[in-house]
């Protein structure tokens, strides 16, 4: 159980992070935000939220087996 806690820590934290560093690249490449700009956002927001979601996921497992 604690290997899975871990797991779904660093999937998650590393998702977060790769949402963010595209964002910012993409952003950065095309020197502005068009309809093709604004789709890849929504689907790296998606992605952040599973993220985010794996990282709860992660505490709850962790409180878990600390029990």
């Amino acid at each position: 159980m604690l290997i899975s806690a871990f797991t779904l820590d660093i999937v998650g934290k590393v998702m977060v992070a790769y949402t963010a560093l595209a964002v910012h690249h993409r952003v950065a490449r095309e020197h502005t935000i068009d309809r093709e700009v604004f789709r890849v956002m929504k689907v790296e927001q998606y992605v952040g939220a599973i993220g985010i979601m794996c990282m709860i996921a992660a505490y709850v497992l962790h409180v878990y087996s600390a029990i």
